[in-house]
């Protein structure tokens, strides 16, 4: 796809890509990167999932999305990563700076005269804070539900059939994920509105939403940029304008051609010094 056919964006959230797991639409995020010129590019926790990481499983695509967010900072596009929980180990690192990358937990940013306050969303989150074993346990579950769910879909995909997604029934299904879902996007207005911000943007919980959150102290627009396993959705700002990105809506990135791959087996050590070159190689 030529460089004329690609839109500008001033600013880009994306979070829960989950690389490095069945789940992960690597492909499909790969043809949404490559529609777009973002001047400003957020990877809002939970890109790389170091929780489920094997090197039994890391296909290619995967690190082709790696790559192409690489090739973005020779662009002159500002990449940012803010820590997730699955990502976790990165957070040492905070404060790390090369050329137009940076690692950080959070950070406050100034749009069109308004702040905006962008992290992952984790430390919300009672499972993480006290018992996060628990929630290891269930995100391998999360992962196997995944591979079943392709299975089914393949099944019915033979007989003409809608794909279904499984994650997506059970959770919409339990009262206590709504339940859970809703204190999670007051708690974070709440803290926002107390601090005087315009614009708080979470991941963490996959529910891309837009919302304007009212209460006694006052008003925030909520924002949740979803995630590239189920939803397919990302945050778009520009024009000072907020959007909610989907795939399922865009025919020109699923026109895009990827060319023809095959899985293949790398090492832990072989995949992040193939990272590290990249970072080392970019143009500062």
């Amino acid at each position: 796809m030529g460089k004329k056919q690609k839109r500008d964006v001033e600013l880009v959230i994306l979070s829960d890509v989950h690389l490095g797991t069945y789940g992960c639409h690597s492909d499909e995020l790969l043809r949404y990167l490559k529609t777009i010129n973002p001047k400003k590019l957020i990877l809002n926790g939970d890109i790389i999932d170091m929780w489920q990481f094997s090197k039994r499983y890391w296909p290619k695509s995967h690190m082709q999305v790696v790559k192409h967010i690489t090739s973005l900072l020779t662009k002159n596009t500002k990449i940012l990563y803010l820590t997730g929980n699955h990502d976790e180990m990165l957070r040492k690192f905070a404060g790390f700076k090369l050329g137009s990358f940076q690692i950080d937990n959070k950070v406050v940013l100034k749009l069109n005269g308004k702040r905006a306050w962008i992290f992952h969303g984790d430390v919300f989150d009672v499972t993480m804070k006290f018992s996060k074993w628990l929630a290891k346990l269930g995100a391998v579950g999360y992962d196997m539900l995944i591979i079943i769910n392709a299975i089914v879909n393949w099944m019915l995909k033979q007989v003409g059939r809608e794909k279904i997604s499984l994650s997506k029934r059970v959770k919409d299904s339990v009262k206590s994920a709504v339940k859970f879902i809703n204190n999670f996007e007051k708690t974070a207005a709440d803290i926002a509105i107390e601090n005087g911000y315009d614009y708080v943007v979470c991941g963490h919980i996959h529910q891309p939403e837009i919302k304007r959150i009212v209460t006694e102290k006052g008003e925030v627009l909520y924002l949740n940029s979803g995630d590239w396993v189920e939803n397919l959705t990302a945050l778009e700002y520009d024009a000072g304008e907020w959007r909610i990105y989907r795939y399922a809506e865009d025919k020109k990135a699923q026109s895009v051609k990827l060319p023809k791959r095959l899985r293949y087996k790398m090492d832990n050590d072989e995949i992040f010094r193939d990272l590290v070159n990249e970072f080392l190689t970019v143009k500062k």
